[in-house]
């Protein structure tokens, strides 16, 4: 079984800590997971309804008009003035999980992950029966010749770690030299707090090339389209016209009313101001609360979390905060470097974030 040879579905094992959470009087306060919470903009509501009406089977390379559409978004945010290749994906989660096997990645090839990272990045290597090491260093990578793929993650999740320029460039010169894929997540880019994200596309990164660059791009929390499972991935147009070529006999295809709603989403910026601001006032009263009852904030200068520790194992703190009602994400579902860490969703209503402040106010003044 396929299953047996992956990890434990890490949200089943914060179960018991739901339970706890959820029996606080005033309810939970859910800060674990990150789903969105806030509506679905009019606008891309009534893109979707307007292509209901859609019979026919879809383009898995996306329409003319989307293609169009994702392109002129990534020159925009991502300060790319080249060329791509584009393909729309559904979501950005099974793209991570499938990508190491979409590019031919297999037994004896090994994947680069981050230390601390999103866990479908392990699951992907898993899948594709390759080999998976953590680090973020080059130089401990060695002159290892089965590494056929390297992940990269900025703005991180969870830690919200903004990789810079310079270092970004150094990855795409070494994966060149080596003839290793560079696949960039940057599912946060437009969420810059203290640090401003750059793209791994940017100019400032390839030049305008995009040889062995790939970077993966999700809406989910940008127009709170999660639920219409709506991404894509851009850079080396070779490398994307594999990913078509094989995804066209798997029937990876976004469904064409939800093509139409991307489109609506990437062509509108006003949307993603207004929700942008919802999150960055949640950001800052979580942040402030938390510091006050004795947490340590770390990295978080982008994304959608806050990086949190109190200095001990990361179930106790989990524990600790199920107790006031608030659901944390324990660090153990990151990796081992990050057993001593909480992440803290910001994507909860104002009114839940308010009581989330004002349970760990009351902690603080015990």
């Amino acid at each position: 079984m396929v299953s047996a040879s992956l990890p434990d579905f890490p949200w089943d094992l914060l179960e018991p800590a739901k339970a706890v959470a959820a029996a606080h009087p005033d309810g939970i306060v859910d800060l674990s997971v990150g789903t969105p919470v806030d509506p679905v903009p009019a606008s891309i509501r009534s893109a979707l309804a307007d292509a209901a009406d859609a019979p026919g089977y879809p383009l898995t390379a996306g329409t003319p008009a989307l293609r169009a559409a994702i392109t002129a978004w990534v020159a925009r945010a991502c300060g790319a003035s080249g060329t791509p290749g584009v393909l729309p994906t559904i979501g950005s989660k099974e793209l991570v999980a499938w990508l190491p096997t979409l590019l031919g990645v297999g037994r004896g090839d090994v994947v680069v992950i981050p230390q601390v990272c999103y866990p479908t990045y392990e699951v992907g290597v898993k899948l594709a029966g390759a080999e998976a090491v953590r680090s973020d260093s080059l130089t401990a990578l060695g002159p290892d010749r089965r590494i056929r793929l390297i992940w990269i993650n900025s703005p991180s999740n969870p830690t919200g770690r903004v990789l810079p320029a310079a270092h970004l460039r150094k990855v795409v010169a070494w994966a060149r030299e080596r003839g290793v894929t560079v696949a960039s997540d940057e599912c946060y880019l437009t969420l810059g707090w203290d640090e401003t994200p750059v793209s791994v596309l940017s100019d400032e990164v390839c030049d305008g090339d995009y040889t062995g660059v790939l970077a993966v791009h999700s809406l989910s929390k940008r127009s709170n389209l999660a639920g219409y499972r709506a991404g894509f991935v851009a850079g080396d147009p070779a490398l994307v016209a594999e990913l078509l070529a094989v995804r066209k006999h798997a029937g990876m295809i976004v469904p064409a009313p939800v093509q139409a709603a991307m489109i609506a989403a990437l062509e509108d910026e006003s949307h993603v101001a207004g929700q942008r601001a919802r999150y960055e006032a949640r950001r800052s009263a979580l942040r402030q609360a938390l510091t006050a009852a004795g947490f340590t904030i770390e990295h978080s200068g982008a994304g959608l979390y806050l990086w949190a520790t109190r200095g001990e194992e990361c179930w106790k703190t989990v524990d600790w905060l199920a107790e006031r009602g608030i659901l944390a994400a324990p660090g153990a579902f990151y990796g081992p470097a990050a057993a001593q860490h909480v992440r803290i969703a910001l994507t909860a209503t104002d009114e839940r974030v308010s009581a989330a402040v004002a349970r760990l106010a009351d902690s603080s003044s015990r």
